[in-house]
């Protein structure tokens, strides 16, 4: 549990990228075999993009370090859960590992049945989670008061 927590925080350093941006505060990072390979933070508003969430950059960048499309031996760590899209995308590289901080019970790929991912993908959830949340709730309560 620790390599995840480890990681996790790796991927809020590009939550607050994001957050620094202008962008929403998602962050994600893909290992292999316990080494980043690749980063990456939701650009939708930077490159007028709705597809531009940090798991489609981090998994972009992911096939292109690696070579290929598949990711069987990759982990992806990402601060909120993933969404309809981007979990159809890690189910078509294969993601080995899917590991997410805060729930998206409004907008997270859990509301949907049958299981949008790979069927061999194993999924952890809940790590660092208060503070995956923190960072997106802050961001959203001050477009609020803006």
């Amino acid at each position: 549990m620790e390599m995840d927590e480890q990681m996790m925080r790796e991927a809020l350093k590009e939550a607050h990228t994001a957050k620094q941006e202008g962008e929403v505060p998602i962050g994600a990072v893909i290992a292999c075999k316990g080494r980043i390979i690749a980063k990456g933070h939701n650009m939708t508003e930077r490159l007028c993009d709705p597809t531009a969430h940090a798991e489609m950059i981090a998994l972009t960048a992911a096939t292109e370090a690696l070579g290929g499309k598949y990711l069987q031996d990759c982990t992806i760590y990402v601060t909120v859960e993933p969404c309809p899209m981007c979990a159809a995308a890690l189910a078509w590289a294969q993601i080995g590992t899917i590991v997410y901080g805060a729930d998206d019970p409004k907008r997270g790929y859990t509301q949907f049945t049958p299981s949008l991912l790979h069927p061999k993908t194993e999924v952890r959830k809940g790590v660092n989670a208060e503070e995956c949340s923190r960072i997106v709730t802050e961001f959203f309560a001050s477009k609020r008061k803006a």
